[in-house]
Order: C-alpha cells, then sequence, then structure tokens
C-alpha cells in the first residue's frame, strides 16, 4: 500500500519530478522575498503591450481614430456618467430608482449589472465630461488585474520562474475573447479577473487552508458581475476536476474532502453576493423579452482551429480563444513533454477539447449562459477556454520541454497555420505573428531549455528571458493592432458619439431648462448615444438595457411612444399629447438648418400636465381593440382627437382588410423606397380634419416615407422588432382636407386610421381641467405629495407601473398602486390630503437574508478554526512543559 502523504502539498506533486527552471527555482532559503515581482510584471507588460496595439492604429483615447471605433459609447459610458452622479450626489434618482429615463424605472439591476467592477469607481476621479476616459481605464485595469491574478494562480498549479508566468499571463489577459469580445463591455473584462480568483480559491480548498478566504474570493468574483463569474465557476469546477484526478498519492477520502470544501466554499460566496442574484432575476423576470435567438449552426471545425492562431478577427461568429504566439507554441508541445505524466496530458488536453467543444453544441450553449442563449454572440464564454489553455501551456513550460519537444510543438503549430491557410481569420497579420513571432519565441524557448540547470551562468538566461519578454511584448502589441484595425472596418462597431462639443453644449441647455419634479426635461430622441437621458441629464424617455420592465415598455408603446430591440430600447414621445401626459415641459429638439448638428431646447405648447394629477373617475378600458389615439384620451381623461375615416385617392390601390390597410409593394424598386418618387409611387390617402389642427400619424410597423402638408417623415417599423412613435407630421390647411402619401418598402400594413388630428386648443383645454397637487418632491426612491383640498377617487402619476413600488396616503400602510392605462394609480379615501409612495426593488430582501446567512456561516467557520488553532497551540505547550 502507497504511504500517504504528510501534506496536502506532497499529494500534488507530479510523479516524475521536474527539471528546474533556469533562474527560477533556487530553494526558498536562498530566493529573496519578490513575491509579488511577477504579478506586477504581468500587469504591467500587459497594460503596455494595450495601450501600444492602440496608440499605433490611433485608437481611443490615442488619436484620430478614437471616436470611430470606441465601442464603449453606445451603452457604457452613460451609465458611467450616471455612477459619477450617485458618487457626486447630482443624480435624480439613487440606487433603487432612475427618475432620468424612461420615464421613471428601477435601477438596482443595472448597477448591479453594469457598474460593479470595482474599477468602474475611478470614474468619480475624472470630470463628467471625461467620462470616457475611466471607462477605458477599466479594460485596462481589468486587463492587468487578470494577468497579475493568472500568474499567481500559474503559481500554485506549478511552482517556477515568476518571469516566464508572468509572460504566459500576457497571452491570458490578451486573448481573443478580450480584444474582440470583452473590451467593448467593461463589466464583462470582470471575467478574466474573476477565473484565477477562483482558481486561486479552489487551490486553497485543495491544499486544506484558507476556506474563509476563499469564500471571500468567490463572493468577490460573482459580485463584480455575476454573468461571467458563472462561466469562470464552471471552467474551475472542471479544472479543479483535472486536479483531483491527476494527483499523484492523494487518497480517495482526501479528494473527496478536497471537493467539498470548493464546493461549500463556492456556495457560501455566491451566498454573500446573493443580493447580485436575487436582484437581478427578479429584474430579469419582469424585464421586456428580449428578440427570439436561434442557434443556426456551429461554425467549421478548420475555421474553429483558425481561432487558435492570433492576430485575425473572422466574419463568421465563432469562440474567440487565441492566447499569443508563446502560449500556442507551449499548448502544442505540451502532449511531448515526456516530464508530464501521460494521464495528465491527457487529461488536460480532454478537457481542453471537451470545453471548445461545449462552446459549438446547443446544450452546453445553454449550460454556459445561464440557460439562455445570449441576444448577440453565443461565445461569450469564451475566455475560460483561454485560461485553460494557458495554465496548460505553463504545465508544458514548468516541467522544462527539451528542445526536440519544443521543434515539435513548433511544427504542429506550423501545420495548423497551412491547415488554416483559407479561413477568414487567417490574414497578413497572423501569418506575421505566426512566423516572425513564432519563431523568434521558439529559439529562446529552445535556448533556454538547453542551458545547464547548474551554476552561476545567469547573464545568458536573464538575455534569454528578456529576448522572450521582447517577443511578448511586440507580438501581443501588433495582435491589439491588427484586431482593432480590422474591427474598425465593421459598421456595427462604430457607436454614436457621445462626449463631444454638442452633447456638452445640450447637456447645458438641458440643465438651464430643468423644472423636475414640476415638469420634465426631455432630451428627446435617441441621437448621442443609446441613453441619452443618462449621458445628458433630464427626465427623458429613453432607455436601453436588459432590464427594460417588461410594463414600462408596453405602457409606453401602447401610448404612442417607439421602440427599438422588442422593446428593450424604449423612446421618448414625440407628439404633443404624450409628451403632455407624461409632463414634458421642455424636450431637446435638433436646430433648424444646421449643419454641425447642434440642438436647442424647446418649450411644450400648450404647457404639460403635471407630474401627479387627481382624478374622481377612471375611465374603464373598452373590451375590444383600442386605437393609440383612445388609450391616450382614455389616461389624458378627454377626448382631443379628430380620427378622421381615410379614402384612397392616388397612387397604387391598398387593400382594407380587418382593422386596417394592406399596401401592395410601391411602383417604385425596393432598392429606391422609401425615397420619394413620382406621383404614383405609393399611395394617398385623404381625410377631413377642423383647419388649424395638428396632424399626427401612427403606424407602428410602417417601413417607408409619410409624406403631406409640406413635410416628410421616415417610417422604420418593423413587426415586433422596431415601434414608430406617434409622429407630427403637419398643420390641416384652411380647406379642412388632409392628404398623406405613404411609400412603403414592399407590401407594408397601416391602422385603420393612421391619421390623428389635434383641433386648436384641444389639449389645452383638456391640461388645464387636470387637478394637480398642492405640493410634490421626488428624489432617491420616493415620491413625496400635498394634495388638493377635497381629493378622492385616484391619483395618476406619470410613471410606469412597475413592480416595487408602494404607496401609502395620509400615512396609511402602504400598498401596491393599481395601473391606469400602464401608469401609477393610487387610490383615494375621500378627503386625502397627503401621499408617500416609495420604491424597493423586488428580490432585495430576500437577497439580504441570504447573504447574512451566508455571512454568519463563513463567521462561524473563521471562528471556530480560530479557536481549533488555539487548542492546538495550548496542547502542544503543555507537551513542550511536561517534556
Amino acid at each position: 500500500m502507497a504511504p500517504t502523504p504528510a501534506t496536502p502539498q506532497e499529494a500534488l506533486r507530479p510523479r516524475e519530478v521536474a527539471r528546474p527552471l533556469p533562474g527560477g527555482d533556487r530553494p526558498a532559503a536562498d530566493r529573496p522575498p519578490r513575491r509579488w515581482t511577477a504579478p506586477w510584471t504581468a500587469a504591467a507588460l500587459s497594460t503596455v503591450a494595450y495601450c501600444l496595439g492602440l496608440a499605433v492604429y490611433g485608437s481611443y483615447p490615442f488619436g484620430p481614430r478614437s471616436r470611430a471605433v470606441n465601442d464603449l459609447g453606445n451603452q457604457f459610458v452613460p451609465f458611467h456618467a450616471r455612477l459619477w452622479d450617485l458618487l457626486h450626489g447630482q443624480a435624480a434618482g439613487d440606487l433603487f430608482f432612475n427618475w432620468s429615463s424612461g420615464y421613471g424605472v428601477p435601477f438596482l439591476a443595472d448597477f448591479l449589472t453594469y457598474l460593479m467592477n470595482p474599477f468602474s469607481l475611478l470614474v468619480g476621479l475624472f470630470p463628467r465630461a471625461a467620462a470616457d476616459l475611466p471607462v477605458f481605464l477599466v479594460t485596462l485595469c481589468s486587463i492587468g488585474l487578470a494577468a497579475a491574478l493568472m500568474t499567481v494562480l500559474l503559481g500554485r498549479l506549478h511552482p517556477g520562474s515568476g518571469t516566464l508566468r508572468a509572460l504566459l499571463s500576457v497571452g491570458y489577459a490578451l486573448c481573443a475573447w478580450v480584444l474582440n469580445d470583452g473590451a467593448a463591455d467593461p463589466m464583462w473584462m470582470w471575467g478574466p479577473v474573476a477565473l484565477p480568483l477562483l482558481g486561486i480559491a479552489a487551490d486553497w480548498c485543495l491544499r486544506r487552508t484558507r476556506w474563509v478566504a476563499g469564500t471571500l474570493l468567490v463572493a468577490l468574483a460573482w459580485a463584480g458581475n455575476f454573468y461571467t463569474a458563472a462561466m469562470a465557476t464552471l471552467a474551475t469546477g472542471l479544472v479543479l476536476a483535472v486536479r483531483l484526478g491527476t494527483a499523484a498519492g492523494m487518497p480517495p477520502g482526501a479528494r473527496l474532502r478536497a471537493a467539498g470544501r470548493a464546493v461549500t466554499a463556492t456556495l457560501a460566496g455566491i451566498g454573500l453576493a446573493a443580493p447580485v442574484l436575487t436582484v437581478t432575476l427578479r429584474a430579469s423576470r419582469a424585464a421586456q423579452p428580449a428578440p427570439p435567438v436561434s442557434y443556426e449552426a456551429r461554425p467549421p471545425v478548420l475555421y474553429q482551429l483558425a481561432q487558435l492562431l492570433p492576430g485575425g478577427h473572422g466574419g463568421v461568429p465563432t469562440p474567440n480563444i487565441f492566447i499569443g504566439v508563446p502560449g500556442l507554441l507551449l499548448v502544442a508541445a505540451f502532449p511531448f513533454v515526456r516530464a508530464v505524466p501521460v494521464r495528465a496530458r491527457l487529461a488536460w488536453y480532454a478537457l481542453a477539447l471537451g470545453v471548445a467543444v461545449s462552446f459549438v453544441w446547443r446544450p452546453t450553449i445553454l449550460l454556459w449562459h445561464g440557460l439562455a442563449l445570449p441576444n448577440g454572440s453565443p461565445y461569450r464564454a469564451a475566455f475560460v477556454l483561454s485560461g485553460i489553455l494557458v495554465m496548460i501551456s505553463w504545465l508544458a513550460l514548468a516541467h522544462r520541454p527539451r528542445a526536440g519537444e519544443l521543434a515539435a510543438g513548433g511544427a504542429l503549430v506550423a501545420l495548423l497555420a497551412w491547415a488554416c491557410r483559407d479561413q477568414g481569420a487567417v490574414g497578413a497579420a497572423t501569418w506575421i505573428l505566426v512566423a516572425g513571432g513564432g519563431t523568434a519565441a521558439l529559439a529562446a524557448l529552445t535556448a533556454l531549455a538547453v542551458l545547464p540547470t547548474a551554476g552561476p551562468r545567469t547573464g545568458p538566461r536573464t538575455a534569454l528571458t528578456a529576448a522572450l519578454a521582447g517577443t511578448v511584448l511586440l507580438t501581443s502589441s501588433y495582435t491589439v493592432f491588427s484586431v482593432t484595425a480590422v474591427r474598425g472596418k465593421i459598421a456595427w462597431f462604430r457607436p454614436k458619439i457621445t462626449m463631444t462639443r454638442a452633447s456638452l453644449a445640450a447637456r447645458a441647455g438641458l440643465a438651464a431648462r430643468d423644472d423636475w419634479p414640476r415638469s420634465r426635461t426631455d432630451p428627446g430622441p435617441h441621437e448621442f448615444a443609446n441613453n441619452d437621458p443618462l449621458l445628458l441629464g433630464g427626465e427623458g424617455g429613453a432607455y436601453y438595457s436588459s432590464y427594460v420592465p417588461a410594463a414600462t415598455a408596453r405602457a409606453l408603446r401602447d401610448l404612442g411612444a417607439g421602440w427599438y430591440m422588442r422593446g428593450r430600447h424604449t423612446l421618448s414621445f414625440e407628439d404633443p399629447v404624450g409628451r403632455a401626459l407624461m409632463g414634458v415641459g421642455s424636450s431637446l429638439l435638433p436646430a433648424p438648418q444646421d449643419p454641425r448638428g447642434h440642438f436647442t431646447v424647446d418649450r411644450a405648447r400648450p404647457a404639460p400636465a403635471p407630474l401627479l394629477t387627481v382624478r374622481g373617475r377612471l375611465a374603464a378600458p373598452p373590451r375590444g381593440p383600442e386605437s393609440v389615439f383612445a388609450r391616450q384620451e382614455r389616461v389624458l381623461g378627454a377626448a382631443v382627437y379628430e380620427v378622421p375615416e381615410l379614402t384612397p385617392t392616388a397612387g397604387t390601390a391598398p387593400v382594407r382588410g380587418r382593422g386596417g390597410w394592406l399596401l401592395p409593394p410601391s411602383a417604385l424598386p425596393a432598392a429606391a423606397t422609401p425615397l420619394a418618387g413620382p406621383n404614383g409611387a405609393g399611395t394617398t390617402f385623404t381625410a377631413r380634419c377642423t383647419r388649424g389642427g395638428t396632424v399626427v400619424w401612427y403606424a407602428p410597423w410602417f417601413w417607408g416615407q409619410v409624406s403631406g402638408l409640406g413635410a416628410r417623415t421616415k417610417g422604420i417599423g418593423r413587426a415586433d422588432t422596431t415601434a414608430n412613435p406617434v409622429r407630427v407630421l403637419g398643420r390641416v390647411p384652411d380647406d379642412g382636407t388632409v392628404a398623406v402619401r405613404f411609400i412603403g418598402r414592399g407590401s407594408q400594413w397601416l391602422p385603420a386610421r393612421p391619421l390623428g388630428c389635434l383641433p386648436p386648443g384641444a389639449l389645452d383645454r383638456a391640461v388645464r381641467a387636470l387637478r394637480g397637487p398642492v405640493a410634490l418632491t421626488a428624489g432617491g426612491h420616493r415620491l413625496t405629495a400635498r394634495l388638493p383640498r377635497g381629493s378622492r377617487g385616484h391619483a395618476v402619476l406619470a410613471l410606469p407601473a412597475v413592480a416595487g413600488w408602494g404607496c401609502a396616503v395620509d400615512g396609511g400602510p402602504r400598498r401596491a398602486p393599481a395601473s391606469h392605462g400602464g401608469l401609477l394609480a393610487v387610490p383615494l379615501r375621500p378627503g386625502a390630503t397627503r401621499l408617500t409612495c416609495t420604491y424597493l426593488p423586488p428580490g432585495l430582501r430576500a437577497g439580504l437574508a441570504a447573504s447574512g446567512a451566508a455571512g454568519l456561516a463563513a463567521g462561524a467557520v473563521a471562528v471556530g478554526g480560530q479557536l481549533r488553532g488555539r487548542g492546538r497551540s495550548r496542547r502542544r505547550t503543555t507537551k513542550e512543559t511536561r517534556g
């Protein structure tokens, strides 16, 4: 029977003793304490290489292409601008609620998902006008930290040179996933940090030490970004299984105990971060469903293998996995390194192959992504395979491969490059990196391998290590440059501009008209970014998030606002009635005939309704279908529209169907529509309205051009992904005849009555008849109103009716409000004088309870460990005294 190892560390030693790395394996007593030198080296090299590659290309923040390929502007700069406002006490709302977007939406789930990377707090140290820069620094600092932590983890896998571990970790921090997927999403960049964090925690469990500290690392990984942390946790479990299975001389009981420690530490750590999960889960369940996603087909095998080669970006969605030239060479050499036990070689390669296959098989794609296909790339977990490949490369290098074994790896890389030469991801940059950088790396690694392991000849070893470091720096920088250059040619990666003079001027103009909460100042239609209210200030309807409440999206669309992405991106109202309903007193509009793209702030005419109105009676919704004009009137509480019958009078004859009109394809070819064409193009309808009134049109799913009354507007609707808002067309002429032409792209469907006319003064009279509060305050996640004397019936708030609100009348019990046309409605008893509403995020209390329980468990383990340690110390002292 084999003897039981004295310590867990002995159980982890390989069956064959590895030859020491040159210059890296002196006895601990002779080695100076440079514990953090290698991690700092990895962090410095990776961040310098990343910045150097961007600077050569001229990308943000280093050159004139800073805006052309800055992926950050679309969504995450506005969120970080909101974080700046929160940190400086200037936000309209707090962590619980956001008064600025979507006419009032929950915010905690957004914060926990998009802003919990600890480096996001850097935004508070910069001026708000420079929010782009700290968002870039979130990515940069995450790259450095990922490289440093991976350096530490590699040392836990197998002892060896810290410098060489750092060089391989650079390939991990600048892997293909980071450059192609993660760098554009600051919150995802916590994933490459979480993987080594969890690996270190698992290693402590394997060695039966630091259970509480490991639990804290798990909590830190999950709190920073739970989405990528879940992927990293699954990958860490697979790596731990391989390590347990290949540990020589480790008894089965010890393996089970180590696995049990890992499971309990993971559960306790996730429990500590429970509010992140409970709040976001409830918010996700209440969110507007994303557009349907289907996994079409896995990419060809050769195309997948080509992703191992650095420097390219293909046109077919594929897991991005390259880890740099030295790492690739060592991964290829790993099967030939005889110093590594055969069982370990087979296990690690099987792990890498199994993970790679799991990325392109639908059931396991679902497993990696929380049982839901992501709306976008289905390969968001690819960074974990890059981490596994770097671990394999280190195990190969730590066992000091011979020259012949490295040569076999180089031949395998050459064969791979030749086989993938025609794949889309392989270009000139790939050949430069593989041929030039690969040759230099192979020569340096081979020279290190043939140097004698004993003796004082540190000069050659230092020179070779420096040469390898230079190779890593240059090839990594060139990889960053080449990938950025390829992506810069793809239109999708060119977002709208964020922090410019125009946007800063628009923000100043909105601030000058701020009248919250008496009325809203709306940044208007989407112009600068996907979340203009967060970027510019004000209280608008635009809101882009995975957590857009379904109640918000549907209420706004039903009342005539537009949306994108099937409602996951809401838009502001553009028509007078919609703006009046939501209390919009000022709006940001493009300055007429201004080629520089400047904006003006326009005051609403007539004045809007108050944010809170008291209604004696609420109109019940009809049993049958209801037009958008009828819905607006019901919520307003007054009839203000003329909704005329349409008569086709010119152009292509439409087909009258049940509930609408079918417009046949236009006489113009599809490529020409919806541009203006000859008189015969499209279909012209006529109607009669009161002269001087305002004409609006509404056809949510219409794609084409709508013209008439001297104006021309464009519809971009596509059922049910993109919805047009109610749009103003013009004024009714003196003869009362309204002629409108619809030119559609292909066959189009119109509602039966797509036009509405607002007679002069009708909306103004309806708004003046509404009763507002005596006083109103709204801030944080709380709204308080003093009601007018004799209030009864309902208080209707211009807020979407989302779950989490609770209202109390005159200090009574807190109750959930009702919904009136999608807006909050609170029943009032006769004579009510005061109304208080507060918002509490659903799932927060349950999460805090779970977090408290996990904290108590971890604390109990910590106290128990301390007591056991003191007991052992006392017993040892007693034995020594007796001896």
